[in-house]
Protein backbone atom coordinates (compact mmCIF):
# COMPACT_ATOMS: atom_id res chain seq x y z
CA UNK A 1 0.00 0.00 0.00
CA UNK A 2 1.39 3.37 -0.97
CA UNK A 3 2.15 5.52 2.06
CA UNK A 4 0.47 8.93 2.04
CA UNK A 5 1.59 10.22 5.41
CA UNK A 6 5.34 9.76 5.29
CA UNK A 7 6.07 13.44 4.60
CA UNK A 8 4.89 14.40 8.06
CA UNK A 9 6.76 11.54 9.70
CA UNK A 10 10.10 10.80 8.05
CA UNK A 11 10.88 13.02 5.08
CA UNK A 12 11.89 16.59 5.64
CA UNK A 13 9.21 18.63 3.99
CA UNK A 14 9.97 20.84 1.02
CA UNK A 15 9.24 24.48 1.83
CA UNK A 16 7.35 25.22 -1.37
CA UNK A 17 6.07 23.11 -4.22
CA UNK A 18 8.59 22.76 -7.02
CA UNK A 19 8.24 22.28 -10.74
CA UNK A 20 10.97 19.61 -11.03
CA UNK A 21 11.68 16.24 -9.47
CA UNK A 22 14.90 14.21 -9.52
CA UNK A 23 15.24 10.44 -10.02
CA UNK A 24 18.66 9.02 -9.13
CA UNK A 25 19.98 5.62 -10.09
CA UNK A 26 22.27 4.16 -7.42
CA UNK A 27 24.88 1.68 -8.69
CA UNK A 28 27.29 3.39 -11.06
CA UNK A 29 25.88 6.83 -10.24
CA UNK A 30 26.19 7.11 -6.45
CA UNK A 31 27.97 3.86 -5.56
CA UNK A 32 30.49 1.42 -6.96
CA UNK A 33 29.67 -1.73 -5.06
CA UNK A 34 29.58 -0.67 -1.41
CA UNK A 35 31.77 2.39 -1.92
CA UNK A 36 30.49 5.92 -2.46
CA UNK A 37 31.55 7.73 -5.62
CA UNK A 38 33.20 10.93 -4.26
CA UNK A 39 31.11 13.23 -6.45
CA UNK A 40 27.89 11.89 -4.89
CA UNK A 41 28.27 13.48 -1.47
CA UNK A 42 29.26 16.82 -3.03
CA UNK A 43 26.24 16.62 -5.33
CA UNK A 44 23.76 16.08 -2.52
CA UNK A 45 25.10 18.95 -0.47
CA UNK A 46 23.99 21.16 -3.37
CA UNK A 47 20.46 19.77 -3.12
CA UNK A 48 19.93 20.81 0.52
CA UNK A 49 18.98 24.17 1.97
CA UNK A 50 20.50 25.60 5.17
CA UNK A 51 18.08 23.53 7.26
CA UNK A 52 19.10 20.32 5.46
CA UNK A 53 15.77 20.17 3.62
CA UNK A 54 15.73 18.96 0.05
CA UNK A 55 15.36 21.79 -2.45
CA UNK A 56 13.49 19.47 -4.82
CA UNK A 57 11.62 16.17 -4.55
CA UNK A 58 14.15 13.31 -4.78
CA UNK A 59 13.55 9.59 -5.35
CA UNK A 60 16.17 6.86 -5.75
CA UNK A 61 15.21 4.36 -8.45
CA UNK A 62 17.44 1.29 -8.50
CA UNK A 63 17.17 -2.09 -10.14
CA UNK A 64 18.57 -3.67 -7.00
CA UNK A 65 16.08 -5.99 -5.35
CA UNK A 66 17.79 -8.27 -2.83
CA UNK A 67 16.81 -6.19 0.20
CA UNK A 68 13.90 -4.29 1.73
CA UNK A 69 13.72 -0.64 0.80
CA UNK A 70 14.20 0.57 4.38
CA UNK A 71 17.60 -1.15 4.35
CA UNK A 72 18.52 0.62 1.12
CA UNK A 73 17.36 3.93 2.61
CA UNK A 74 19.57 3.34 5.65
CA UNK A 75 22.57 2.57 3.44
CA UNK A 76 22.08 5.70 1.35
CA UNK A 77 21.54 7.86 4.43
CA UNK A 78 24.78 6.66 5.95
CA UNK A 79 26.90 7.03 2.82
CA UNK A 80 25.44 10.31 1.57
CA UNK A 81 25.14 11.80 5.07
CA UNK A 82 21.58 12.83 4.19
CA UNK A 83 18.43 11.48 5.82
CA UNK A 84 16.67 9.30 3.24
CA UNK A 85 13.25 7.80 3.97
CA UNK A 86 12.16 4.37 2.70
CA UNK A 87 9.40 6.12 0.76
CA UNK A 88 12.09 7.83 -1.31
CA UNK A 89 13.38 4.48 -2.57
CA UNK A 90 12.03 2.47 -5.50
CA UNK A 91 13.55 -0.99 -5.84
CA UNK A 92 13.01 -3.15 -8.91
CA UNK A 93 10.30 -5.15 -7.12
CA UNK A 94 8.46 -2.20 -5.52
CA UNK A 95 5.66 -2.04 -8.15
CA UNK A 96 4.72 -5.66 -7.38
CA UNK A 97 2.69 -4.38 -4.44
CA UNK A 98 0.21 -2.97 -6.98
CA UNK A 99 -0.27 -6.28 -8.79
CA UNK A 100 -2.91 -7.49 -6.40
CA UNK A 101 -4.34 -10.14 -8.71
CA UNK A 102 -1.26 -12.28 -7.92
CA UNK A 103 -1.16 -11.71 -4.18
CA UNK A 104 -3.34 -14.70 -3.30
CA UNK A 105 -1.65 -17.11 -5.73
CA UNK A 106 1.05 -19.59 -4.75
CA UNK A 107 4.22 -18.01 -6.14
CA UNK A 108 7.72 -19.43 -6.49
CA UNK A 109 10.34 -16.76 -5.76
CA UNK A 110 13.91 -16.77 -7.10
CA UNK A 111 16.78 -14.49 -6.15
CA UNK A 112 18.98 -13.86 -3.13
CA UNK A 113 18.53 -12.13 0.16
CA UNK A 114 15.29 -12.40 2.17
CA UNK A 115 13.14 -13.10 -0.90
CA UNK A 116 10.32 -14.71 1.09
CA UNK A 117 10.12 -11.76 3.49
CA UNK A 118 10.27 -9.31 0.58
CA UNK A 119 7.41 -11.11 -1.17
CA UNK A 120 5.33 -11.10 2.03
CA UNK A 121 5.97 -7.38 2.53
CA UNK A 122 4.78 -6.72 -1.03
CA UNK A 123 1.49 -8.48 -0.31
CA UNK A 124 2.06 -12.07 -1.49
CA UNK A 125 0.46 -14.47 0.96
CA UNK A 126 1.49 -17.91 -0.34
CA UNK A 127 5.22 -17.94 -1.09
CA UNK A 128 7.57 -20.83 -1.89
CA UNK A 129 11.33 -20.31 -2.23
CA UNK A 130 13.60 -22.29 -4.53
CA UNK A 131 15.32 -23.72 -1.45
CA UNK A 132 11.99 -24.93 -0.05
CA UNK A 133 11.18 -26.50 -3.43
CA UNK A 134 14.57 -28.20 -3.42
CA UNK A 135 13.99 -29.64 0.06
CA UNK A 136 10.58 -31.01 -0.88
CA UNK A 137 11.85 -32.50 -4.16
CA UNK A 138 15.37 -33.73 -3.31
CA UNK A 139 15.83 -35.60 -6.61
CA UNK A 140 15.66 -32.47 -8.77
CA UNK A 141 18.93 -30.64 -7.96
CA UNK A 142 21.68 -32.93 -9.30
CA UNK A 143 24.36 -30.72 -10.91
CA UNK A 144 26.68 -30.34 -7.90
CA UNK A 145 27.60 -33.89 -6.89
CA UNK A 146 28.80 -32.75 -3.46
CA UNK A 147 25.53 -30.96 -2.79
CA UNK A 148 23.06 -33.57 -3.93
CA UNK A 149 20.42 -33.60 -1.21
CA UNK A 150 19.66 -36.73 0.72
CA UNK A 151 16.20 -38.21 0.82
CA UNK A 152 14.30 -37.04 3.91
CA UNK A 153 13.78 -39.64 6.64
CA UNK A 154 10.07 -38.86 6.65
CA UNK A 155 7.84 -37.36 3.94
CA UNK A 156 7.59 -33.57 3.99
CA UNK A 157 4.30 -31.76 3.82
CA UNK A 158 3.18 -31.48 0.21
CA UNK A 159 3.71 -28.10 -1.36
CA UNK A 160 0.79 -26.46 -3.15
CA UNK A 161 0.79 -26.22 -6.92
CA UNK A 162 2.89 -23.29 -8.15
CA UNK A 163 0.67 -20.74 -9.92
CA UNK A 164 3.21 -18.05 -10.84
CA UNK A 165 6.95 -17.35 -10.76
CA UNK A 166 8.58 -14.17 -9.45
CA UNK A 167 12.21 -13.57 -10.39
CA UNK A 168 13.55 -10.96 -7.95
CA UNK A 169 17.18 -10.95 -9.07
CA UNK A 170 20.19 -13.07 -9.90
CA UNK A 171 20.45 -16.08 -7.59
CA UNK A 172 23.66 -17.35 -6.01
CA UNK A 173 23.45 -20.88 -7.46
CA UNK A 174 22.44 -20.39 -11.06
CA UNK A 175 22.42 -24.10 -11.88
CA UNK A 176 19.97 -24.91 -9.08
CA UNK A 177 17.59 -22.09 -9.97
CA UNK A 178 17.75 -22.77 -13.71
CA UNK A 179 16.99 -26.45 -13.16
CA UNK A 180 14.09 -25.95 -10.75
CA UNK A 181 12.56 -23.05 -12.67
CA UNK A 182 12.53 -25.17 -15.82
CA UNK A 183 11.04 -28.04 -13.81
CA UNK A 184 8.20 -25.79 -12.65
CA UNK A 185 7.61 -24.29 -16.10
CA UNK A 186 7.56 -27.62 -17.94
CA UNK A 187 5.26 -29.31 -15.41
CA UNK A 188 2.84 -26.38 -15.19
CA UNK A 189 3.61 -25.83 -11.53
CA UNK A 190 3.97 -29.44 -10.35
CA UNK A 191 7.73 -30.15 -10.46
CA UNK A 192 7.38 -33.66 -9.09
CA UNK A 193 5.72 -34.71 -12.37
CA UNK A 194 7.13 -35.51 -15.81
CA UNK A 195 7.79 -32.72 -18.31
CA UNK A 196 5.12 -31.66 -20.77
CA UNK A 197 6.93 -29.53 -23.34
CA UNK A 198 3.64 -28.93 -25.14
CA UNK A 199 1.84 -27.52 -22.10
CA UNK A 200 -0.88 -25.27 -23.63
CA UNK A 201 -0.46 -22.27 -21.32
CA UNK A 202 2.80 -21.15 -19.74
CA UNK A 203 2.78 -20.19 -16.07
CA UNK A 204 2.89 -16.41 -15.49
CA UNK A 205 6.45 -15.14 -14.99
CA UNK A 206 7.12 -11.75 -13.40
CA UNK A 207 10.75 -10.64 -13.65
CA UNK A 208 12.28 -7.75 -11.71
CA UNK A 209 15.48 -6.10 -12.95
CA UNK A 210 16.52 -6.86 -16.53
CA UNK A 211 19.97 -5.22 -16.23
CA UNK A 212 22.37 -7.31 -18.28
CA UNK A 213 25.30 -5.78 -16.40
CA UNK A 214 25.94 -3.43 -13.51
CA UNK A 215 28.95 -1.56 -12.20
CA UNK A 216 30.66 -2.57 -8.96
CA UNK A 217 34.27 -2.08 -7.84
CA UNK A 218 35.72 -4.14 -10.72
CA UNK A 219 37.12 -2.22 -13.70
CA UNK A 220 34.50 -3.72 -16.03
CA UNK A 221 30.75 -4.30 -15.49
CA UNK A 222 29.52 -7.47 -13.76
CA UNK A 223 26.72 -9.86 -14.76
CA UNK A 224 23.28 -8.72 -13.63
CA UNK A 225 19.88 -10.40 -13.46
CA UNK A 226 19.41 -9.81 -17.17
CA UNK A 227 22.24 -12.27 -17.83
CA UNK A 228 20.49 -14.90 -15.72
CA UNK A 229 17.27 -14.24 -17.68
CA UNK A 230 19.23 -14.76 -20.91
CA UNK A 231 20.25 -18.20 -19.64
CA UNK A 232 16.73 -19.11 -18.53
CA UNK A 233 15.25 -17.98 -21.84
CA UNK A 234 17.86 -19.93 -23.80
CA UNK A 235 17.24 -23.15 -21.86
CA UNK A 236 13.46 -22.79 -22.19
CA UNK A 237 13.74 -22.17 -25.93
CA UNK A 238 16.07 -25.16 -26.34
CA UNK A 239 13.70 -27.43 -24.41
CA UNK A 240 10.40 -26.30 -25.95
CA UNK A 241 11.16 -24.52 -29.22
CA UNK A 242 9.20 -21.52 -27.92
CA UNK A 243 10.10 -18.17 -26.44
CA UNK A 244 9.66 -17.66 -22.72
CA UNK A 245 6.83 -15.19 -22.16
CA UNK A 246 6.67 -12.67 -19.32
CA UNK A 247 3.54 -11.44 -17.63
CA UNK A 248 5.53 -8.36 -16.64
CA UNK A 249 9.08 -7.01 -16.62
CA UNK A 250 9.61 -4.68 -13.67
CA UNK A 251 12.31 -2.28 -12.65
CA UNK A 252 13.82 0.11 -15.15
CA UNK A 253 12.92 0.57 -18.02
CA UNK A 254 9.37 -0.50 -17.09
CA UNK A 255 6.81 2.28 -17.45
CA UNK A 256 5.11 1.16 -14.24
CA UNK A 257 8.34 1.74 -12.32
CA UNK A 258 8.50 5.33 -13.56
CA UNK A 259 4.82 5.91 -12.81
CA UNK A 260 5.39 4.68 -9.28
CA UNK A 261 8.47 6.90 -8.90
CA UNK A 262 6.57 9.95 -10.18
CA UNK A 263 3.81 9.24 -7.67
CA UNK A 264 6.37 9.37 -4.85
CA UNK A 265 7.83 12.61 -6.23
CA UNK A 266 4.36 14.18 -6.24
CA UNK A 267 3.78 13.14 -2.63
CA UNK A 268 6.94 14.99 -1.65
CA UNK A 269 5.70 17.96 -3.65
CA UNK A 270 2.43 18.09 -1.67
CA UNK A 271 0.67 16.44 -4.63
CA UNK A 272 1.40 19.43 -6.86
CA UNK A 273 2.09 18.68 -10.50
CA UNK A 274 5.72 18.40 -11.61
CA UNK A 275 6.61 19.97 -14.93
CA UNK A 276 9.94 18.20 -15.47
CA UNK A 277 11.41 14.97 -14.14
CA UNK A 278 15.17 14.53 -14.44
CA UNK A 279 16.35 10.91 -14.50
CA UNK A 280 20.07 10.32 -13.88
CA UNK A 281 21.67 6.98 -14.69
CA UNK A 282 24.73 5.17 -16.04
CA UNK A 283 23.11 2.46 -18.17
CA UNK A 284 21.85 3.19 -21.67
CA UNK A 285 19.65 0.11 -21.81
CA UNK A 286 17.77 0.68 -18.57
CA UNK A 287 18.22 4.21 -17.18
CA UNK A 288 18.26 6.12 -20.46
CA UNK A 289 15.94 3.80 -22.37
CA UNK A 290 13.44 3.91 -19.50
CA UNK A 291 13.54 7.68 -19.03
CA UNK A 292 13.13 8.32 -22.76
CA UNK A 293 10.35 5.74 -23.01
CA UNK A 294 8.60 7.42 -20.11
CA UNK A 295 9.03 10.82 -21.75
CA UNK A 296 7.32 9.44 -24.86
CA UNK A 297 4.58 7.97 -22.70
CA UNK A 298 4.03 11.30 -20.92
CA UNK A 299 3.50 12.95 -24.29
CA UNK A 300 0.94 10.31 -25.20
CA UNK A 301 -0.78 10.67 -21.84
CA UNK A 302 -1.66 14.26 -22.57
CA UNK A 303 -3.64 12.99 -25.55
CA UNK A 304 -5.32 10.03 -23.90
CA UNK A 305 -5.37 8.51 -20.39
CA UNK A 306 -5.84 4.79 -19.77
CA UNK A 307 -6.05 2.67 -16.65
CA UNK A 308 -4.35 -0.26 -18.36
CA UNK A 309 -0.61 0.31 -18.28
CA UNK A 310 1.78 -1.37 -20.68
CA UNK A 311 4.57 -2.58 -18.47
CA UNK A 312 7.41 -2.86 -20.94
CA UNK A 313 8.45 -1.28 -24.23
CA UNK A 314 6.63 -1.90 -27.47
CA UNK A 315 8.35 -5.22 -28.08
CA UNK A 316 5.98 -7.12 -25.80
CA UNK A 317 2.24 -7.50 -25.78
CA UNK A 318 2.12 -8.18 -22.06
CA UNK A 319 -0.38 -5.96 -20.28
CA UNK A 320 -1.61 -6.00 -16.72
CA UNK A 321 -4.51 -4.07 -15.24
CA UNK A 322 -3.58 -2.97 -11.72
CA UNK A 323 -6.13 -3.04 -8.94
CA UNK A 324 -5.35 0.50 -7.80
CA UNK A 325 -7.39 3.68 -8.01
CA UNK A 326 -7.28 5.36 -11.40
CA UNK A 327 -6.00 8.63 -9.95
CA UNK A 328 -2.87 6.87 -8.66
CA UNK A 329 -1.94 5.81 -12.20
CA UNK A 330 -2.22 9.29 -13.67
CA UNK A 331 1.10 10.63 -14.92
CA UNK A 332 1.00 14.40 -14.78
CA UNK A 333 4.55 15.56 -15.56
CA UNK A 334 5.09 17.27 -18.88
CA UNK A 335 8.45 15.68 -19.65
CA UNK A 336 11.19 13.36 -18.40
CA UNK A 337 14.77 14.35 -19.25
CA UNK A 338 17.49 11.67 -19.33
CA UNK A 339 21.01 12.41 -18.07
CA UNK A 340 23.83 9.89 -18.58
CA UNK A 341 26.88 9.85 -16.29
CA UNK A 342 30.25 8.29 -17.13
CA UNK A 343 31.04 6.66 -13.77
CA UNK A 344 29.29 3.33 -14.33
CA UNK A 345 28.30 0.96 -17.12
CA UNK A 346 28.51 3.56 -19.88
CA UNK A 347 31.96 3.89 -21.39
CA UNK A 348 32.54 7.35 -22.93
CA UNK A 349 35.30 5.84 -25.08
CA UNK A 350 32.63 3.81 -26.90
CA UNK A 351 30.31 6.53 -28.28
CA UNK A 352 26.85 5.84 -29.60
CA UNK A 353 26.71 4.95 -33.31
CA UNK A 354 25.26 7.53 -35.63
CA UNK A 355 22.87 5.13 -37.37
CA UNK A 356 20.64 2.33 -36.16
CA UNK A 357 21.98 -0.26 -38.62
CA UNK A 358 25.36 -0.34 -36.88
CA UNK A 359 23.77 -0.73 -33.45
CA UNK A 360 23.96 -4.52 -33.57
CA UNK A 361 22.75 -7.08 -31.06
CA UNK A 362 26.30 -7.18 -29.69
CA UNK A 363 26.02 -3.54 -28.69
CA UNK A 364 22.34 -3.58 -27.78
CA UNK A 365 22.25 -5.10 -24.31
CA UNK A 366 18.52 -4.62 -23.85
CA UNK A 367 16.10 -7.43 -23.10
CA UNK A 368 14.58 -9.44 -25.97
CA UNK A 369 11.19 -7.82 -25.32
CA UNK A 370 12.54 -4.30 -25.84
CA UNK A 371 12.32 -2.69 -29.25
CA UNK A 372 15.61 -1.28 -30.49
CA UNK A 373 15.03 2.41 -31.28
CA UNK A 374 18.03 4.70 -31.38
CA UNK A 375 16.17 7.69 -29.94
CA UNK A 376 15.35 5.65 -26.81
CA UNK A 377 19.03 5.07 -26.02
CA UNK A 378 20.15 8.60 -26.81
CA UNK A 379 20.40 10.70 -23.61
CA UNK A 380 19.34 14.31 -23.47
CA UNK A 381 22.62 15.10 -21.73
CA UNK A 382 25.93 13.33 -21.10
CA UNK A 383 27.97 14.53 -18.10
CA UNK A 384 31.03 13.35 -16.22
CA UNK A 385 29.43 12.39 -12.90
CA UNK A 386 26.45 12.94 -10.64
CA UNK A 387 27.78 16.27 -9.36
CA UNK A 388 27.89 17.57 -12.92
CA UNK A 389 24.36 16.23 -13.39
CA UNK A 390 23.11 18.13 -10.34
CA UNK A 391 24.87 21.30 -11.52
CA UNK A 392 23.16 20.93 -14.88
CA UNK A 393 19.72 20.36 -13.35
CA UNK A 394 20.05 23.31 -10.99
CA UNK A 395 21.15 25.50 -13.87
CA UNK A 396 18.19 24.34 -15.98
CA UNK A 397 15.71 24.99 -13.18
CA UNK A 398 17.28 28.36 -12.35
CA UNK A 399 16.73 29.50 -15.94
CA UNK A 400 13.14 28.22 -15.83
CA UNK A 401 12.48 30.17 -12.61
CA UNK A 402 13.98 33.35 -14.04
CA UNK A 403 11.71 33.07 -17.08
CA UNK A 404 8.54 32.93 -14.96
Amino acid sequence: MWCRGFLQQTVRSISTSRQAGFLFDVDGVLLRGGSLIPAARRAFRKLLDKNNNFLFPVVFVTNAGSCQRHHKAQQLSRLLEVQIAPEQVVLSHSPLQMMKSFHDKCVLVSGQGPVTDIANTLGFQNVVSVEQLREHHPLLDMVDHNRRPKLPSSPLQTLPKIEAIILFGEPIRWETNLQLLIDVLLTNGSPGCMYDTQVPAQLPVLACNIDLMWMAEAPSPRFGHGMFLQCLESVYRKMTGRELQYEALLGKPSLLTYQYAEHLLRLQNHNHKLTTIYAIGDNLMTDIYGANLYNRYLGQQHAATTTTTKLVAQGTESQVTMAVPEEELVSAAAQCRSILVCTGVYNPRSPLPSDLSSFTETLFHGHKDLVLELDLVEPNHVVEDVEAAVDLMLQQESSVTSDL
